[in-house]
Formats: C-alpha cells, structure tokens, sequence
C-alpha cells in the first residue's frame, strides 16, 4: 500500500478514494498546481488535506466561513492531525498562540479567511513559513461570475506574490461553470493546472417543485412527516424566517432561525444548536450554510425560490452529505419571482465595484434568474435541468425526482390561449406598453379593480373573457405559455410581450397543448417491525450522542450516518474487524471502539440468546 492510501485508510477510515480524489492529490504531491470542480459531498477536502499530511512544511487553506474552519478543524483534530484556524471568532491573545505556534512547526494544516492574507501580523508569519500548499476552497468566490463574488478573495494573489517561494496552488469549489472555472486558473494565476470536474450530479438527492396556493401549511406537513430527522428551511427575508420559525414552534417543532439580523451570539448559538441536533431543524437565509460540514441534514425545503441556480444547488446541496439518501423541495409561487428581483436590483452596492462592473453584475443575476425560475416552471427532469446548466450530459429522464415520478397528462388549451395572447396584444394596442401577468389575469377575469378601470381595460373585448377560470389556474396558464415561448418577459419590469410562435396561434390556428404533470398516487404500506439493523443503528446513533455531547462536538464529528450504518451492516466483534468499517481510522479507532465493540459485541450477545 502506498503512503496517500494508506494516510486515507488509517487516518480518515477509507479503503479507497473516490472518482477525482487520487488525481487531484497525485498533481499537488508531483508540485503541479490543481483545480478540482466537485459536488457537494463528493470529498473535496481530502483532496487537499492528504497532500498536505504527506508534504513537508505546512498547508494554508484559504475558507470563507467561520463555521467552515471550525468544523474542519474539529474533524481533523479527531482523525489525530495537527490543525487551526484564524479569524475574528479569536481574541488576539488567541491569535498570537496561534502564530507561535505555526512558527514551532506544530501544525500541519491552518485555515485562513482571505481577509486575514492582508493583515500585517499575518503576513509576517507567513513569511517566516515553509509552505508548501495553499489550497484555496470555495473558489468561485474569486469569480464576478460566480454566485458569491467576494473581493477579498482576490487578496490571495497579492498574498502569493508577497511570499519568498510560491507554493503549489490548488482550488476547489462545487458549483462552477466552465467561465467561472477559467476565472479561477486566470485570477489565481494557476500554473499548467491538472483541471478535474467529477461531475455536478448527487445520485442521492431527490429534487421535487411544488406550487401550493397556500406555503405554510404545506411546509408544515413536510416537516411534520420528517420528524426526527435534520432539515434546513431556507426563506429569501428576515421576515419569513421569523414568521416560518415561530408557526413551527407554535405546532410543537423544535425548530431555530438564523439570518444577518441577529447578533453573533445568537446566530452562533442558534447554529451549534442545529449543529449538535439539538434544534433538528433550522429556518434561515442564504446567509446561513456555506461550508457548514453538518453530514446528516436529511431535506433541505426552500419556502422561495432563490436567485440563481448555483444559489439553489449550493443551498440543496446541504442535504445528504454522508451519501445517504435526501429530499430537496423547493414551494414556488409567482411573488417568489418579484421577491428575487427586489433583491437583486437592490443588493448590487460593493463600494469596490465601478458603476459598470455592478451593472453587469445586476445584467448577469437577472439572467440567473431567469434560468432558476425555468426550473421550477420545467415539466421536464429535474435533475436533468440542473446538469444541462452546468453543461453536463444526463438521461432524459432520472426516474428519481418530482416531475420523472409524477402523473403526466396533455391537454388541449388552444381556446383560452388564443383569449390570453389576444388580451396580451389588445391591452398593448389600447394603452401603448405591455403589463405584468398580474394586470393580465385581472383584466381576463372581470376585475373592477381602481387600475383595471383607470386604463379603460373593461373597454377591451378580450376583458372578463376568463371569469369563470380561477385566478391561480389562469396564472399557471400565463405561466405555462411563457414557459413554452408563447409569451416573453420585457428585460425591464417583467411586463409580457407576444412571441412569433404567438402570432402563428392568433392568426394560423397553431394547437396549443400542454403537459400536465400531478403527483402519483401513494403506494399503499403495510406496517412492519424495524430490522434488527435498524435498532443496532439506533443504538449507535444514541451512543454516538453521548459522546459527542461529553466532548462538546458535533455527533457527526464522531462517526457519520453513512458509518454508524456501515457499523450495523457489518457488526465487528474484533479492532481488526471495527478498522474494516468506513469511516474508522486508527486514531478514531483508538479513541472510540472500546465503547462502540462493547456496544456491538453486547447486542451479538442479546441477538445468540
């Protein structure tokens, strides 16, 4: 066995690497620089830290969060590797410890956030250093282009070109396309890179849309039939958070929040709560979660829908991160979209940006946008949308999402289409500029409302043609011919314009048919007693609990799911059997399997009686 397999099986508890993970180490060890595009959960940050346990000197890793450093060090420092982090989370006596100790030569991996890079304490140290890796993780936030542009990533270039000897350099992120991923190797100055994409694609997930008339309490039956397990609500403002969170408490869930209007007291305990399954759901904005290393979130629900796609993949991708399976589901509604562009059109303020550079960037997050609410609007594969945005080839249909699962039926809706696009073009013709979908709907069904009557659209012949249709089936109708080019969106203020395909219904009688997509009808279930596997893993799970909780860690930080189901699957009686386990190092070996092997060899004991 060589030295990165066996640095993989006695330290992290891996018999062998996954696709991506040997080629990417391979490069840095050889001293050629690395860019690795990775799901989610696929093992990103094996990819560096076996290199850097394997070369001389030390690894900075650059990582945008607190909570990231945090939860990777935890990690590591339980897997027996020498590791820190340094941001604002320290006091400056902390910081100082943390410097000296560098210097000793008593760590082997040190997470940094970019702000930091510039810092003249730092830099100093630095210096002084023999590094020999900087990995930089979450890399698309060097990118203007990528969904989380920071400025202060670009700090790392300057950083490097400060060092006596510029190191290997590797770059890691989830969510890149392939302009992003230039922007990485061009802004980072990435030598002849060995370049890997394993692929965007999470066999575990499932991905489903729904469009309720009322959300809430449609969220509230989803968390309520997912009881016990760890779930993130994300909600796009601070006021649904509080709103979503207190109607979950109210209904007996153990439920916290977390958005940028709390104090970091609060959203640190509110975060360790969810962490240490304390609170096992936690509402939050999409300032919550990037780099959280939390391995058994079990659904992630999106009470709106996001900005972007990368936003939505990201924030998805939380679930399921120990491999096992997990639900992404997103409840769409057409405020959603006017939501997102109040956000976007007013978010775009980064003092360190021209005037052009933020109207590009305003140009590019309404184009996102348009894209994400392609997805939640797509009677096609869901999963398939996902990959063809990220350019990646996929079967037509997964068998594993909302729309592949659902009933599908066509219907003819030739006659009310006809009366929707002529309305779109008679209430232009009258007034002279196109209006929304909601004026449309309105005039279509009869309403007497102050505008409709100031415009003079009770005039038009096309007015209360629809009135017998109700208000949201007539908005899945405008909907769905958008959806399908009927209709388009003007590039300012959203109003709907006709399209060709349009004309050729009003005038050349094209059909007009669209697929209709419900869900299946539930299989029928019938009770059955837990496997015996099944109470072994409980069993483990509540032993993991303890432990966890007396070493003031996350219980995932002992073992993750993915390895307690291993433990129970396999039931090793012996340390020689308890190392075959995934997951299980010699380290944590040593450190936890006397009390698991008591545990397992005490069940085996109760199963021979």
């Amino acid at each position: 066995m060589d030295r990165k397999h066996e640095v993989l099986a006695q330290v992290f508890g891996y018999a062998e690497f996954r696709g991506g993970q040997e080629e990417l180490i391979d490069a840095q060890l050889a001293g050629r620089d690395a860019l690795g595009v990775m799901p989610t959960g696929g093992g990103k940050s094996l990819c560096y830290q076996i290199p850097a346990l394997l070369s001389g000197g030390i690894t900075l890793v650059i990582s945008p969060l607190i909570a990231l450093m945090k939860d990777q060090v935890a990690a590591l420092k339980k897997a027996g590797v020498p590791a820190a982090y340094i941001n604002s989370s320290l006091t400056p006596e902390q910081i100082r410890a943390v410097y000296k100790n560098l210097l000793a030569g008593r760590y082997k991996i040190v997470y940094v956030a970019p702000e930091r890079l510039a810092a003249e304490g730092f830099l100093r140290t630095a210096q002084a250093l023999d590094i020999s890796i900087l990995a930089v993780d979450e890399a698309h936030c060097i990118s203007q282009w990528g969904q989380d542009f920071r400025p202060s990533y670009l700090k790392i270039v300057d950083f490097l070109n400060a060092l006596e000897r510029r190191p290997v350099v590797s770059a890691f992120t989830a969510t890149a396309t392939a302009q992003v991923r230039e922007d990485i190797a061009r802004i980072l100055a990435l030598r002849d890179p060995v370049r890997v994409v394993t692929g965007f694609d999470r066999p575990n997930l499932r991905f489903e849309v729904l469009t309720p008339q009322n959300k809430e309490p449609v969220l509230l039956s989803l968390v309520k039939a997912r009881a016990g397990k760890s779930g993130i609500v994300y909600c796009s403002t601070r006021r649904d958070v509080e709103k979503i969170c207190r109607m979950l408490q109210d209904h007996g869930v153990a439920a916290t929040r977390y958005h940028a209007g709390l104090s970091d007291e609060e959203r640190r305990e509110n975060q360790d709560d969810f962490v240490y399954d304390r609170c096992p759901v936690i509402v939050a904005t999409n300032a919550f979660g990037m780099g959280i290393d939390k391995s058994n979130v079990a659904y992630v629900l999106h009470y709106n829908m996001p900005q972007s796609m990368e936003a939505y993949y990201q924030e998805a991708g939380r679930a399921g991160r120990d491999g096992s399976d997990a639900e992404c589901i997103l409840l769409y509604a057409a405020s959603d979209v006017r939501t997102a562009k109040y956000l976007i059109t007013h978010s775009v303020t980064n003092d360190e940006l021209t005037e052009r550079e933020r109207r590009q960037l305003m140009e590019r997050d309404l184009l996102r946008l348009k894209q994400m609410v392609g997805y939640c609007k797509t009677t096609a594969c869901l999963r398939g949308y996902i990959l063809s945005y990220f350019g990646e080839a996929h079967a037509e249909h997964c068998g594993h999402c909302g729309n592949c699962e659902a009933v599908v039926t066509e219907r003819d809706v030739t006659t009310q289409a006809k009366m929707v696009l002529s309305c779109v073009r008679r209430i232009q013709d009258h007034i002279g500029y196109p209006v929304g979908a909601a004026l449309l709907v309105r005039t279509l069904r009869g309403s007497r409302d102050r505008r409709i009557l100031a415009l003079g659209l009770d005039m038009l012949p096309t007015y209360d043609l629809l009135h017998d249709t109700p208000r949201t089936e007539l908005r899945e109708l405008v909907e769905h011919l958008e959806a399908d080019g009927y209709l388009q969106e003007t590039a300012k203020g959203g109003a709907l314009t006709l399209t060709d395909r349009a004309r050729d219904v009003l005038f050349y009688d094209e059909p007009v048919r669209i697929l209709v997509r419900s869900a299946p009808k539930p299989k029928r279930r019938t009770a059955k007693a837990p496997a015996p596997d099944d109470a072994l893993f409980e069993a483990l799970k509540a032993l993991r609990l303890r432990i966890a909780e007396h070493e003031h860690i996350p219980a995932y930080v002992v073992f993750s799911n993915v390895t307690l189901r291993d433990m129970a699957a396999k039931r090793p009686t012996t340390m020689a059997e308890f190392l075959e386990v995934s997951g299980v190092g010699t380290y944590k070996a040593d450190l936890y399997g006397e009390a698991f092997l008591s545990l397992l060899n005490g069940h085996h004991e109760a199963r021979e009686t």
